[in-house]
């Protein structure tokens, strides 16, 4: 299966705002940028999940709009991003080092904020790349029009399986931009 991952536009918000699971707008003129970038790249037919959040919304109708033969999007929560708890609203460096401390030193089940661990967000996308699979079958291919985390959790599952995560160490460095498109392979 081929998974295409396409990452909302920047947020209408302050920069270094910790914002995960806040439902927060996204920049209009980007998000139509983003959009027309992706309907040039997309094949045809292609069904569209996208997650639950108002951001990513807004890319994927602006991306139906251009190319509706990509079918209407479905919403899927589990595509949203990882919800921070009570750090939502803050900026990451105002942020308690002590805080940050904790969930690095227990990365996989720390909940960061009190709300959501880096372990569940990696198995709630498991389980949507399961139901996935089953719904286009392995030579499928889909669109998730989504978040930063969710795509580092897509490829962490796909650099090291279905195996919990250790430590932030393993945690992929390197991600997806704002308005951004990146193919995974996955079967």
């Amino acid at each position: 299966m081929k998974l295409w991952l396409l990452r909302h536009a920047r947020v209408l918000a302050a920069p270094g705002l910790c914002y995960g699971a806040s439902d927060l707008p996204a920049d209009p003129e980007a998000t139509h940028a983003a959009a027309q970038a992706a309907a040039a790249v997309l094949p045809a037919g292609l069904p569209v999940w996208v997650s639950g959040l108002q951001r990513a919304q807004q890319l994927a109708h602006d991306l139906h709009t251009l190319r509706p033969d990509l079918g209407a999007p479905r919403r899927d929560p589990h595509l949203n991003e990882m919800d921070f708890g009570c750090w939502e609203g803050h900026t990451w460096a105002h942020l308690p080092r002590t805080a940050v401390d904790a969930w690095t030193a227990d990365f996989a089940h720390h909940r960061f904020g009190g709300a959501e661990s880096t372990q569940q967000v990696i198995d709630r996308v498991a389980a949507a790349l399961a139901d996935l699979v089953a719904q286009v079958g392995q030579d499928g291919e889909a669109l998730w029009v989504t978040h930063a985390g969710v795509a580092k959790a897509v490829m962490f599952l796909k650099a090291q399986g279905a195996r919990p995560i250790r430590s932030a160490a393993e945690w992929p460095t390197t991600g997806i931009g704002h308005g951004e498109l990146l193919s995974v392979v996955w079967l």
